[in-house]
């Protein structure tokens, strides 16, 4: 048996009440546990029950069944209310519910949503046209989520290659990415991805990849060599790593080195991207720009994307054939996809993200810098990271018993917060005061990393 610590109402107010404990009846099913406490009892215990027989057993889910969203707000299947500051995963920055999203998507259901790439389509032509006006991009394709985004863009590294050296018997093919990396799950991408335990229980993964220290420019500057690294993975803001930034002094690095080496440069966006650190990318800020980038997350508002930009240079290597997908950029994910960039794009929404951004961090350092366990609060705009000396965990399971929907990043010490992009100060407050109420719990059952 374990337990999972109480709370009493909407607050923790007392070291006493974080150590009453609700023993939780299992229930296995193969290798699923079920567990049943406050939040897991009902029809959520019902519907837990019933994806643990059908499910194969991928997801460690918190054990909460959401049914509705509106706003910054989630609701479960009992009709407790959430405040949330994961977006599904920096997904959902417009919120849930968002009327001119929702317009989009029915307008566009009810008139064509799929084609496939055998044929030409107006909202995927636009979107593709939208993008390249607003970024360094000459090029984009489509495919359906952040991982595929990454695949295509180490295929396309490796066909510019060949392409841009044809007398070269063996051009470049392998590949640099860096500490505290995450660039997905699929073969190749999970081989750029930093954390071992992705990596190992399916080798062997695509090889040639070598991790060096992120924000190390000598080991770098070592590493990228001519006719031997064909392109350079790096997020100019880890999300799952733990929410590190990159200096601007890096990046250039990167930039130089690449060029000097004849190496691609590849700034994967896919979680810091379209507007979540105030920009509507990420590298903005450093007056750094890459050969491609890769996008994904918030583009769609929840519906499967995954884009991959480039400049003509590189995707002029690109033959018809080379690659391609059946459902990528289909008429009613890039019509939902423009209805976001619509108000992302607004300078007046990107100003409010940086304000509320800087009044995030303002209200954690006041409500939370003077306990012993927090170490750091970092990041930039709405992707904010609480670096603990102790796993997050205790805490991440009071604050949802308490309304409050977080993340964990790094190494399980990192509270990682990505909101909706619409959050309003209010509710930031409230988010404070709720992760303040529970920092106790990680006396009570915090443990040293």
């Amino acid at each position: 048996m374990y337990a999972l610590n109480a709370t009493v109402g909407n607050s923790i107010s007392s070291s006493y009440e974080l150590r009453q404990v609700f023993n939780l009846d299992k229930r296995k099913h193969g290798s699923q546990r079920i567990a049943c406490g406050i939040f897991a009892c009902g029809e959520s215990r019902e519907i837990m029950e019933t994806e643990a027989s059908v499910f194969v057993g991928t997801y460690a889910r918190a054990p909460v069944v959401l049914k509705s969203g509106k706003g910054s707000k989630l609701y479960d299947v009992e009709g407790r209310e959430y405040l949330d500051m994961t977006a599904g995963i920096a997904v959902n920055s417009l919120g849930h519910g968002d009327p001119d999203w929702l317009r989009a998507v029915v307008e566009q259901a009810s008139t064509l949503t799929h084609v496939s790439n055998m044929y030409y389509s107006i909202p995927q032509v636009k979107l593709a046209q939208r993008l390249v006006e607003c970024s360094f991009a000459d090029r984009v394709f489509f495919s359906n989520s952040g991982t595929e985004a990454n695949e295509a863009a180490i295929k396309f590294s490796r066909k510019y290659q060949r392409f841009s050296r044809p007398d070269v018997k063996e051009p470049a093919t392998e590949f640099i990415s860096f500490s505290n990396s995450f660039h997905g799950r699929t073969m190749g991408a999970v081989a750029l991805t930093s954390k071992e335990h992705y990596r190992s229980p399916f080798e062997p993964v695509m090889p040639g990849v070598t991790f060096l220290p992120y924000g190390d420019i000598e080991a770098a500057k070592h590493a990228i060599q001519p006719g031997k690294i064909a392109a350079v993975f790096v997020e100019p803001i880890q999300g799952e790593g733990g929410i590190y930034s990159a200096t601007k002094e890096f990046l250039e690095a990167l930039r130089n080195a690449c060029d000097d080496a004849g190496t691609l440069l590849v700034f994967d966006e896919v979680q810091c991207g379209l507007g979540r650190t105030g920009l509507l990318w990420a590298h903005e800020a450093y007056g750094v720009f890459p050969d491609i980038m890769t996008l994904a997350k918030p583009l769609a508002g929840g519906l499967p994307i995954g884009v991959v930009l480039t400049t003509e240079r590189v995707a002029a290597a690109v033959s018809a054939g080379d690659h391609g997908s059946t459902f990528a950029g289909g008429p009613l994910v890039c019509h939902a996809a423009l209805s976001v960039l619509d108000t992302i794009q607004k300078p007046e929404f990107l100003a409010s993200v940086s304000k509320k951004g800087l009044y995030l961090k303002e209200l954690l350092v006041q409500k939370l810098g003077g306990n012993p366990h927090v170490k750091e609060v970092r990041g930039i705009g709405l992707i904010v990271g609480i670096d603990l000396d102790v796993s997050a965990s205790p805490l991440v399971d009071a604050c949802r018993e308490s309304g409050l929907l977080i993340l964990t990043a790094g190494k399980g010490n990192v509270v990682r917060l990505v909101p909706p992009l619409i959050i309003t100060e209010k509710e930031l407050e409230q988010a404070a005061e709720i992760l303040s109420k529970c920092l106790p719990v990680l006396d009570v059952n915090g443990s040293n990393l």
